[in-house]
């Protein structure tokens, strides 16, 4: 009988083979994207440091609606930019996480680059 391979071991190990290519810097920080089943979470971190700079998810309370579809996606994505522009940072490295740029990772970029 044939095995049913771990998708999330796949991703990590996807993620692990990109982390080793990108970082992030204090010019250049990374957008980090981690999708649950019911939730978006982004934060942008200098890898340098070793520190988040910036952070938004669907979790928080002031947020409003549910996490798991691609308009929370957007409005996290939109909220993170806000919080980086008011930080002072204006150029992030994308970092998809494992994840296909497709659906909810693909919203939160593109609601990241218009906030």
């Amino acid at each position: 009988m044939v095995s049913k391979k771990d998708s999330n071991a796949a991703r990590l190990h996807r993620h692990a083979r990109v982390r080793g290519k990108i970082s992030g810097t204090a010019e250049c920080p990374r957008l980090d994207v981690y999708r649950s089943l019911n939730h978006i979470y982004a934060q942008i971190i200098d890898d340098v440091k070793g520190v988040t700079l910036v952070s938004a998810s669907s979790v928080e309370k002031d947020f409003g609606m549910t996490g798991g579809n691609k308009e929370a996606a957007r409005k996290v994505g939109e909220n993170i930019a806000k919080r980086a522009v008011e930080k002072g940072i204006t150029e992030v490295v994308f970092d998809r996480g494992g994840y296909v740029y497709h659906g909810r990772v693909q919203e939160l970029a593109e609601g990241a680059r218009e906030g």
